[in-house]
């Protein structure tokens, strides 16, 4: 049986996760207006959901990583200069046509969402069917 090919692809952050974060914020701050807290707990927390929100869209918006590969060797991400940073895949989710994965490097945690705006269709279902695979070996052992 031959392997199947390495699946390759440069990666840039989702705006849809940015899009998902802006109306939880403006949902929340809404929630905070309408609640019965004094005026200043409610100017307390209302800077301080902003706050948090524009730290994630920041934090969000800068992703250190531009590329991914995965292949027989196993999981590699590429940063911005394309110096290679070996992972191994912690978990991974399939919502809707979206892909979620969660990749540990030696330096950090990588989460890393595939969605329509930010990933080519094939990538993501030739990845939902790799990973579907790897998972049903998983549980065979």
């Amino acid at each position: 049986m031959t392997s199947a090919p390495a699946i390759g692809f440069d990666y840039r952050p989702s705006r849809l996760t940015g899009g998902l974060l802006g109306i939880v914020t403006a949902l929340g701050l809404v929630a905070v207006a309408l609640s019965g807290a004094p005026l200043w707990l409610k100017l307390v927390i209302a800077a301080g959901s902003l706050a948090l929100a524009f730290v994630a869209t920041r934090r969000l918006t800068l992703s250190r990583i531009a590329g991914v590969g995965y292949g027989p060797d196993g999981w590699t991400l590429y940063q911005a200069d394309r110096t290679p940073l070996p992972a191994r895949l912690l978990s991974h989710r399939v919502i809707g046509g979206c892909v979620l994965l969660r990749l540990k490097t030696d330096h950090a945690t990588e989460v890393l969402l595939l969605a329509p705006d930010n990933s080519d269709a094939d990538i993501r279902r030739r990845l939902r069917m790799r990973l579907a695979a790897q998972s049903a070996v998983a549980e065979a052992l």
